[in-house]
């Protein structure tokens, strides 16, 4: 893991100096070392965090003859057999990095060769032979890659922060970013919600050829989903058993190919307990986990986490967080995440990820990825009751089902049952290839109503669902339902805010990597190729995962609802101890200087969350404020360039 970022000019050669001056926005990336190249129209720079081949993998890293230079944030996981089948077809290596893979790789196969990659990454390669950059992002979008052009100079860098170091680059929000995050809550690739700055999209590689400024864009990563009657005919037992190798493979893969210590995320739910268990059953090794716990009982998941530290045995550490933590660091958790947010998850995440730095741990293995290879989230189980719905108007059991839904939540369907047939059966359309994700992205984009009338104008010209919907592959009209609502949560909510705003973001702000096993390729094609009701069995989630590991899981754990991560959100900012940041970005005059939205709006939502301590109130009005509150200190941070938030000389 590691920060990476670069200049290409045609026209003026970048100097040392220009990628330095990127690279030092990014040591919290790389604190193990640093370093920079330049050679003719291309400048590359990385800030290093030092985890496989330790003493000889600095970077940029060129091949033997130094032709072609890597700068390269992430891991290569199978780099060990990619090297004997690259040293058997004559290449010659310097080193044991999973980097110097990369350069020998791009020679051999040129862009196929990210197709043959099991990993994680952000890659920057200047071919120097062809005067080629190549700018290329993991499959499901791990790490980030940003990237922009002033005056006919592309700009690339891990972080926004990076690209804004150098003082040509504009600092404006875009209007159509925001559209997009308040409606899938985050941008979309290669969208962001800055003007003029991009992002790779996910499974894609950009190439700049010699002095053209448009890249070509190369694809390397096809969705696997087969036609619904093409779905093989196999049994559960032996989709358990697919899943189950693939699934140790690539969780052992992470946890040995590391020349420093790995720990482990123990969150109490069933994905980090199957691979916390594969680590203490299939590699024989001793194991250190961490864990979120919470003050407020609703939040917290402590009596399943203490289940399965008993049952593996694990050296445990835990943090326990309170709502006015979660104010406190908020400010440097918008820093890192680099874009408004409408939820508070990313800041608890934020202190877990400091704690594993601080008791001497700089990788982590966690679950992420689960909930969306297998369909674990609500939204799935959501989509197959409003499918049933559209199918069966006024069936009674689509009724009963709607009312069970989300079971973990206080303020429930099932407390307000006509509420939930009322929200849950809007836009029924079963031809509807978005029909699982309109009630979420209904809800959300009631938040638009909030911007200022200019700003909200701005970014009218595009309709962001129809926008996605026109992007769904070819033949996916084909797909079964439940493929399709999966495809939409790939695109969106995973590589936008679980990898980002509340992976990668929070675990790098502190130098640490995440691994995610349930995100290898193999897991992937293997969840993708099994049939639809091996994942979603009726209304039960993940059912193939609980038959794949039922040996390891216990029982308490395998039966329990799902509860998905949830962290205080409008409570944490009000009330008794509420730094007075949250006051200085809530008034009037900071509102109306964002110019994002509307004060007069802003000022009843305050008043209603103050009233009532910010607790009791709906999901909309957590959203809302949550928005506000992250925009506001986005623009201060980033946009303003304002510095030092009165809680930053107490980390």
């Amino acid at each position: 893991m590691c920060g990476i970022c670069g200049v290409r000019d045609t026209k003026r050669p970048p100097r040392a100096d220009d990628v330095r001056r990127m690279a030092g926005a990014l040591p919290h990336r790389g604190p193990d070392g640093s370093g920079v190249h330049v050679d003719g129209d291309v400048a590359l720079a990385q800030t290093r965090l030092s985890i496989v081949d330790v003493a000889g993998g600095a970077q940029p890293m060129a091949n033997e003859d130094d032709t072609v230079w890597v700068t390269f944030n992430g891991e290569i996981y199978n780099y060990i057999e990619l090297t004997a089948e690259l040293t058997a077809r004559g290449h010659r290596f310097r080193t044991r990095s999973d980097t110097e893979v990369i350069v020998h790789a791009w020679e051999q196969w040129g862009p196929d060769c990210f197709t043959r990659f099991n990993g994680q990454w952000a890659i920057a390669i200047h071919d120097v032979r062809n005067r080629e950059l190549v700018l290329s992002r993991d499959p499901f979008g791990i790490h980030p890659l940003f990237h922009t052009t002033v005056a006919g100079r592309l700009l690339f860098a891990s972080e926004v922060k990076a690209l804004f170091a150098d003082p040509a680059v504009p600092r404006e929000f875009d209007p159509a970013g925001f559209a997009e995050l308040l409606t899938f809550w985050a941008p979309i690739a290669p969208r962001t919600v800055f003007r003029g700055v991009q992002q790779v999209e996910p499974g894609t590689c950009l190439i700049y050829r010699r002095d053209e400024a448009v890249p070509e864009r190369h694809r390397f990563w096809h969705e696997g989903f087969a036609p619904a009657v093409d779905e093989p005919h196999v049994t559960i037992d032996e989709s358990a058993e697919d899943l189950r190798t693939a699934l140790i493979e690539a969780t052992r893969l992470r946890f040995t190919r590391a020349e420093v210590p790995v720990a482990a995320y123990l969150s109490g739910g069933i994905d980090s307990t199957v691979t916390a268990g594969i680590i203490r059953h299939h590699t024989g090794a001793d194991l250190r986990t961490y864990s979120l716990r919470f003050a407020d009982a609703e939040f917290d998941e402590g009596d399943f986490q203490r289940t399965v530290i008993d049952a593996l045995g694990t050296d445990h550490r835990d943090i326990t967080v309170t709502g006015s933590d979660i104010a406190a660091v908020f400010p440097e958790v918008i820093r890192h995440a680099e874009s408004p947010i409408l939820r508070s998850g990313p800041a608890p995440m934020y202190l877990l990820s400091k704690l594993v730095r601080e008791s001497g741990h700089k990788v982590v293995v966690t679950g992420e990825g689960s909930d969306e290879m297998l369909a674990g989230y609500d939204i799935f189980r959501e989509a197959a009751v409003r499918r049933y719905a559209a199918r069966h108007p006024g069936s009674p059991w689509a009724d009963r089902a709607l009312e069970a839904l989300y079971p973990w939540m206080q303020r429930s369907p099932q407390q307000a049952p006509a509420f939930a047939r009322s929200f849950f059966t809007r836009n029924l359309d079963a031809a509807d290839p978005a029909i699982s994700h309109r009630p979420r992205w209904d809800a959300t984009r009631a938040l638009t109503g909030m911007l200022q009338p200019e700003f909200a104008a701005a970014g009218a010209g595009s309709d962001p669902t129809a926008e996605l919907v026109g992007r769904m592959p070819a033949g996916s009209d084909a797909w079964h339902p439940l493929a399709r609502a999966q495809w939409l949560e790939w695109t969106t909510l995973l590589p936008g805010y679980i990898l980002s705003s509340q992976g990668d973001r929070m675990l790098m702000a502190n130098s640490v990597e995440g691994r995610f096993p349930f995100l290898d390729p193999e897991v992937a094609r293997v969840a993708a190729r099994m049939p639809a009701r091996h994942k979603l069995r009726g209304l039960e989630e993940k059912h193939v995962l609980k038959r794949a590991f039922g040996d390891i899981v216990p029982a308490a754990v395998l039966d329990r609802p799902k509860q998905p991560y949830r962290a205080p959100d409008a409570s944490s900012f009000f009330g008794a101890g509420a730094p007075d940041w949250v006051s200085d970005a809530l008034a009037p005059d900071s509102i109306q200087e964002a110019g994002v939205f509307q004060p007069e709006i802003v000022q009843r939502l305050v008043a209603k969350c103050a009233r009532a301590a910010g607790r009791g109130i709906g999901n909309s009005d957590n959203m809302r404020l949550l928005a506000v509150l992250s925009t506001q200190l986005l623009y201060s941070d980033v946009i303003r360039g304002h510095r030092g938030h009165p809680h930053e000389g107490d980390q």
